[in-house]
């Protein structure tokens, strides 16, 4: 079996998964949240096994190197990271109602990957042959997927606290959205997925530093994607810092949340297909 065989069958798994969610918000039976909760563990499953052959088949043909060298790899290694996630978060707090908000992006990463990407296996240039490649790309993606999970949770808490704003006091939401977490526990979903890709950020900043160090013998050359990179940082220390002293919550939370992963996917897709510079190889 090949690692394009698993990739598809991730594919089919998040597409699944999604479904079901969506099931799952609409026909309010736990028993089906269980299920879309177990699709989701087969398919990173298959994500990890699809993973780790494409490891093995580079090296079979003599590039010793993570399959983590090109954009169609970095999308499928988000997906799994996105999972990986959202899966902990689940383990915690078992409020299934957010898969359907954040499956979704796993989802769109690998149909987009196996319908339009280039999957060759290709060595990377010389001087970008470094272990370091794996600490980069691995603690910036951790940190892209606890974005993905703010993010999508983000959008939950703006449309249920929408809802409520409208609705009789003494009336409680129904229907679908009474099937999403309170706005308080969204809100602290928030917080706790962005505490948790920050730091990841910020080692990826680090580790890229010194992977570029190694490569091109500079740690910081204000290439289009280190800057971008240093944006997105900004933007979640400001949340964060907001959060601290300020004590912002709610809605202004939210919306920076969700400004905050916009930011982080132009960094991630934007400056590598649209920009120039050091980091045009990834596309």
């Amino acid at each position: 079996m090949t690692s394009s065989l698993f990739f598809n069958i991730t594919t089919i798994a998040y597409f699944a998964a999604m479904v079901v969610f969506i099931l799952y918000l609409t026909a309010k039976n736990k028993t089906i949240g269980l299920v879309a909760t177990l699709v989701c563990w087969a398919g990173f499953a298959a994500n990890t096994v699809a993973i780790g052959l494409r490891w093995y088949e580079a090296y079979a043909m003599g590039y010793e190197q993570a399959p983590l060298s090109n954009l169609y790899e970095s999308i499928v290694f988000f997906a799994w990271s996105i999972l990986l996630i959202y899966l902990i978060f689940d383990l915690k707090y078992k409020q299934r109602a957010v898969g359907a908000f954040v499956v979704p992006f796993a989802f769109a990463g690998m149909i987009w990957a196996q319908w339009s990407l280039d999957a060759t296996i290709q060595p990377l240039v010389p001087a970008l042959q470094s272990n370091w490649l794996t600490y980069h790309v691995f603690t910036c993606f951790i940190g892209y997927a606890a974005f993905a999970m703010a993010c999508g949770v983000s959008i939950m808490y703006l449309i249920k606290v929408g809802k409520e704003e409208h609705a009789a006091e003494e009336s409680p939401i129904g229907g679908i959205l009474g099937m999403f977490p309170s706005v308080k526990i969204l809100d602290d979903l928030n917080y706790k997925a962005i505490m948790v890709g920050f730091p990841m950020l910020t080692l990826g900043i680090i580790t890229g530093a010194a992977w570029a160090n190694y490569a091109w013998g500079t740690y910081w050359s204000w290439d289009p994607k280190e800057t971008w990179s240093l944006i997105v940082w900004f933007i979640y220390a400001a949340f964060l810092h907001a959060r601290f002293t300020r004590g912002w919550v709610g809605r202004r939370a939210a919306w920076l949340s969700i400004f905050g992963f916009a930011a982080t996917i132009f960094c991630y897709l934007g400056v590598n297909l649209v920009l120039s510079g050091l980091h045009s190889y990834g596309g």
